[in-house]
C-alpha cells in the first residue's frame, strides 16, 4: 500500500519550485565557468581572425593575440585549480554512531517499509546522533574520499537522535522519521543532487580558506585535497628531514591554494545562498505533504514526545552529564538516563501526567540488538563532542592521541565518582579561599553589613569596589595568624587528617588558638565551624567570593578534563576529518552564563556542608535525573539546604543553618574530609 496517494498539485507545485531553484544555483556555476572561459573565447577569435585575415598581420595584433592568449591559459589554470578544489572538498560531516543492519535489522527493516510506503528511496545508511533531532545527510564526498563505498548520487544518511530510540515507542518513532525518509525522494533527482554538491563543495572551500595552518598537514594527510597516498620520501612515520620537509612544502602550498580560491569560493557561495536555501524550504515542504497520509493520527502524539524528549534529554547533560564530564568521566549510558529523568518528570509535572502509560508498550531501542553497547558508543560520542580527547597530562610526551582516554562511570558509582569528587574540590577551594585570604579586621568585624549602612555603595545603588585577588596586604595586629612548624603544631594540610570517628577533641592543629586570636574564635583548619564564625564576622566575606572567582576563572581557563569547573573547549573531533572542530556550545547545549561571586561562594559552602554531612552524620551523595548531584538523609533527598545556604552569604544569618546542621546531626568543629 502506498502511503502517497498519488501525486497531488500542491505536491507537484512545490517539487516544480524546489527543481527551479535549484537551476538556479547550478546556473551560479554555469555563470562562473564562462567567465572563466571568456578569455579563451577570445584568444580563439584573435587567432582565427589571424587566419581569415579579419585582423591582419601586424605588430599590434600579434601582440594583442599573445597578451589574451596568455591571459586564457592563467584563467583556465585558476579555473581548474578552483574547480578541482570545490569538487574535492569535504565538507564537515557531523559525528555520529553507525548503525549496520546486523546491529539493528529491525530498524532497518522499518526504515525500508517507509521508504516502500512513500514510494522514494531508502536510505543508503543509518546513523545515531547525541541529539534531539532527526534529518537526511548525504555523504558522498566523504565515502568517495575515504573509500568507504558509495557514489555519487546515491541514497543520503538517515541521522537518528538517540534519545528518540529510547524515549519513544516504536509507533511514534516510525511517525516521526516518516517525513524524514520522504526526503530521499527528492535527494535521487538529477538537478537538486547536483546542486547540493555544487553548494557543499563552495562551503567545505570557504571553509578550508578560513581555518588555521595545520601544522600536520602533509603527504598523507587527510584534507580537502583528499588523503592521498604516503609520501614515498617520507621515513616510516612521517619523522625523516626529508620527509619533514617535504610536508612542509605541501602544508605551505595547499594552504595558499585554499587561500585564493576561498574568496571566489565566498563569492559564487553569496549568489547561490538564497536559491539554495529556497531549495532546500522547497524539498522539506514536498516530503512533508508526501508524508501526510503515513500514520498521520500518530504524528501529533510523536511530536509532543519530540518536545519532553528534548527538555529531558537538555537537563540530564547540562546537570548530570556535564559535572562528569569536567571531571574527564562519561556516564555509560546517557540514553537510558533520559528514561529516567523523564519518568521522574512525570511524577512530578501535572503536566507529565499520562505519559508513563505509554512506557508499557514496545520502545524504539528493542529494534537494535544490543541497545546497551549502542547506548555506550553514544555516550562516548556526546562526551567527545563536549570536550574532545583527554589532552596529555603536563608531564607526559608524546602525540595527543597517546593522552589516556575519558573515564567511563557507571549510573551506579555517579554518586561516589562524581558527586563526592566535586563536592570535595569544591570544600577545598573554600578552605584554601579561607587560608589565603585570612581574618577579617576588627573593624571590620564591628562595622555594619554593606546593605545596612546607608552610607555604602550598595545603599545608593553602586556596587562596592572589588578587592584586588592576590595583592599583598597588611595583616592587621591581633588577627589570626596561620599557625607555623616554629609554633611546635604541624602546618595544616587538608589532604592529610586524622579519623573522624569518635567523640574526643578535634586533632591537634584544628582547634588550636593563639593569644589575642578572637576575631574567629581561634578555629582553624577545614571545619564548619570555622566558615560560619567568618559569617558571623561579616568583614571580608567579599573579598573570601573574589578569590573563590578567581580560582574557578582559572579553572575555567585551563579547560582541560579532571579540572573542577573547566569549560568546553574547541579541538578536532575523532573520526570527522580536520576540517570539523567541535562548537562551543555542542548539541546545541546553552552555556551556562557566568555566576556571580557570591553564588560561586553559595556552591562552595554547600559542598563543603555536603561533605560534612557525608562525613559526620551518615548522610550519603546522591543523584537526581533531573538536577544532578543531591544529598541524601535518611534516603531522603534535602531540599531546604540551598536556601539556608543562600541566607548565610547574603545576609549572615546563621541560625537557620545551625539549626539544620544540629537536627541532621552534623558536628561543625569536626575536620571535613577534602581528597
Amino acid at each position: 500500500m502506498s502511503g502517497s496517494g498519488g501525486p497531488g498539485p500542491g505536491r507537484r507545485t512545490v517539487a516544480r519550485s524546489a527543481r527551479a531553484h535549484a537551476l538556479a544555483v547550478l546556473r551560479v556555476r554555469s555563470t562562473a565557468l564562462a567567465l572563466a572561459l571568456l578569455p579563451a573565447a577570445a584568444a580563439v577569435i584573435l587567432w582565427v581572425g589571424r587566419t581569415t585575415g579579419q585582423f591582419g598581420p601586424g605588430p599590434g595584433w600579434d601582440a594583442a593575440r599573445w597578451s589574451v592568449t596568455g591571459l586564457a591559459v592563467a584563467a583556465l589554470a585558476c579555473a581548474a585549480v578552483a574547480g578541482l578544489v570545490i569538487a574535492r572538498g569535504r565538507p564537515a560531516v557531523s559525528p555520529t554512531v553507525p548503525v549496520e543492519e546486523r546491529a539493528a535489522p529491525d530498524l532497518h527493516a522499518l526504515v525500508r517499509d517507509l521508504a516502500d510506503r512513500l514510494e522514494v528511496p531508502a536510505p543508503s545508511a543509518i546513523a545515531l546522533t547525541p541529539d534531539c533531532d532527526s534529518w537526511l545527510e548525504d555523504r558522498t564526498h566523504f565515502r568517495a574520499d575515504t573509500g568507504e563505498g558509495g557514489a555519487r548520487g546515491a541514497a543520503p544518511v538517515l541521522v537518528i537522535g538517540s534519545p528518540f530510540l529510547w524515549w519513544m515507542r516504536v509507533a511514534e518513532l516510525r511517525a516521526l522519521l516518516a517525513p524524514v525518509v520522504a526526503g530521499t525522494g527528492p535527494s535521487a533527482h538529477p538537478d537538486i543532487a547536483a546542486a547540493r554538491r555544487f553548494v557543499r563543495g563552495l562551503d567545505a572551500a570557504v571553509a578550508n580558506a578560513e581555518r588555521p595552518p595545520d601544522p600536520a598537514g602533509g603527504p598523507g594527510h587527510a584534507s580537502a585535497w583528499g588523503p592521498g597516498p604516503p609520501g614515498p620520501l617520507a621515513s616510516p612515520g612521517g619523522s625523516g628531514p626529508l620527509g619533514r620537509a617535504v610536508c612542509a612544502g605541501a602544508a605551505v602550498l595547499r594552504r595558499a591554494v585554499h587561500r585564493m580560491v576561498g574568496p571566489v569560493a565566498r563569492l559564487m557561495l553569496r549568489a547561490a545562498g538564497p536559491y539554495a536555501a529556497a531549495m532546500e524550504q522547497g524539498v522539506a515542504a514536498a516530503a512533508a505533504d508526501r508524508a501526510q497520509a503515513v500514520d498521520h493520527a500518530m504524528r501529533a502524539a510523536a511530536q509532543e514526545q519530540v518536545g519532553l524528549a528534548y527538555a529531558g534529554w537538555d537537563r540530564l547533560l547540562t546537570r548530570v552529564a556535564l559535572p562528569a564530564w569536567r571531571l574527564g568521566l562519561w556516564p555509560t549510558r546517557l540514553d537510558a538516563g533520559v528514561v529516567s529523568a523523564l519518568t521522574e518528570l512525570s511524577h512530578r509535572d501535572r503536566l507529565a501526567e499520562g505519559f508513563t502509560s505509554r512506557l508499557g508498550e514496545r520502545p524504539a531501542c528493542d529494534l537494535l540488538k544490543e541497545p546497551g553497547a549502542v547506548d555506550g558508543a553514544v555516550s562516548l560520542l556526546a562526551a567527545r563532542l563536549f570536550l574532545g580527547h583527554r589532552p596529555p597530562l603536563p608531564m607526559t610526551a608524546g602525540p595527543r592521541e597517546a593522552a589516556p582516554e575519558w573515564t567511563p562511570v557507571e549510573w551506579s558509582a555517579y554518586p561516589e565518582e562524581v558527586v563526592d569528587r566535586i563536592w570535595r574540590a569544591e570544600a577545598a577551594r573554600l578552605f584554601a579561599a579561607l587560608d589565603a585570604v585570612g581574618s577579617p579586621s576588627p573593624a571590620a568585624a564591628g562595622a555594619p553589613r554593606p546593605a545596612e549602612s546607608a552610607n555604602s555603595p550598595l545603599a545608593v545603588g553602586h556596587p562596592a569596589p572589588a578587592p584586588v585577588v592576590g595583592a599583598a596586604s597588611p595583616t592587621p595586629e591581633g588577627d589570626r595568624r596561620p599557625l607555623r612548624e616554629s609554633d611546635g603544631l604541624p602546618p595544616h594540610d587538608g589532604n592529610r587528617l586524622p579519623p573522624l570517628d569518635g567523640d574526643g577533641p578535634p586533632p591537634t592543629g584544628s582547634d588550636r588558638s593563639l593569644p589575642g586570636d578572637d576575631a574567629d574564635h581561634g578555629l582553624v583548619g577545614p571545619t564548619l565551624a570555622r566558615v560560619l564564625d567568618r559569617f558571623a564576622s561579616p568583614g571580608g566575606i567579599d573579598a573570601l567570593a573574589a578569590r573563590i572567582s578567581a580560582e574557578v576563572a582559572r579553572a575555567e581557563a585551563a579547560s582541560a578534563p579532571g579540572v573542577i569547573g573547566a569549560s568546553p573547549g574547541a579541538g578536532p573531533l575523532p573520526g570527522a576529518g580536520s576540517t570539523h572542530l567541535a562548537p562551543l556550545a555542542p548539541m546545541g547545549l546553552p552555556l551556562q552564563p557566568p555566576r556571580g561571586g557570591k553564588e560561586l561562594l553559595a556552591d562552595h559552602i554547600t559542598a563543603a556542608v555536603c561533605c560534612a554531612a557525608v562525613d559526620t552524620a551518615g548522610a550519603a551523595p546522591g543523584l537526581d535525573w533531573l538536577d544532578g548531584p543531591a544529598l541524601y538523609v535518611d534516603g531522603r533527598r534535602t531540599s531546604e539546604l540551598s536556601a539556608l545556604v543562600l541566607a548565610l552569604v547574603e545576609d549572615g544569618e546563621t541560625a537557620g543553618l545551625r539549626d539544620w546542621l544540629a537536627a541532621v546531626g552534623v558536628r561543625p568543629e569536626k575536620p571535613v574530609r577534602l581528597v
